[in-house]
């Protein structure tokens, strides 16, 4: 009897939720991101066979889903943008929830400010917490490019959200 689909669905329900992370980060939109996620497994699904043999199922899914959505940057400038004023830091030592929202959409707002490859590079460096090499293999470009364009990013992002840099030195965006 075959195991295929069993651990397929097993794959499914355990990596889902880190899948939809990484790809709201990508997508900026929780719809857009579930179908992002949806399209990397049916992709994953087709090949699940082979995938299963390899042994690392969710590289496999997030290489596609990393794909995809080049591949859909490519097609189409998303029509709506973020605009508006971030709410101003107070001076408390401890930040309160509100206060960790803010940060949070200030990060959303700066990211969706980022050409597609910055963009690609920073959620894969610093969110997945790939190395230069694995984030050069995975969007298919040199070591090189990653560099640069984590950067080109991270200087994009220090001009463009300026309280980003106090956050992350308390920590208050983990």
């Amino acid at each position: 009897m075959d195991s295929g689909p069993d651990e397929f669905e097993a794959f499914v329900r355990a990596r889902t939720p880190a899948l939809l992370r990484s790809a709201y980060l990508l997508t900026g939109d929780q719809h857009l991101a579930e179908d992002l996620v949806q399209s990397a497994l049916v992709r994953t699904h087709r090949a699940w066979r082979r995938v299963r043999e390899l042994g690392n199922a969710e590289a496999y899914t997030r290489k596609a889903m990393y794909h995809l959505q080049i591949s859909r940057w490519r097609r189409r400038r998303p029509a709506e943008s973020f605009t508006g004023a971030t709410p101003q830091r107070s001076e408390r030592a401890e930040p309160d929830h509100a206060e960790l929202t803010a940060l949070r959409l200030s990060l959303r707002l700066a990211l969706a400010q980022l050409p597609v490859r910055q963009r690609a590079v920073v959620v894969l460096r610093f969110f997945e917490d790939l190395s230069e090499a694995q984030a050069a293999e995975m969007l298919g470009v040199t070591v090189g490019t990653v560099k640069s364009q984590t950067a080109r990013a991270l200087a994009r992002l220090r001009a463009v959200a300026p309280e980003l840099n106090d956050a992350s030195a308390t920590g208050g965006l983990r």
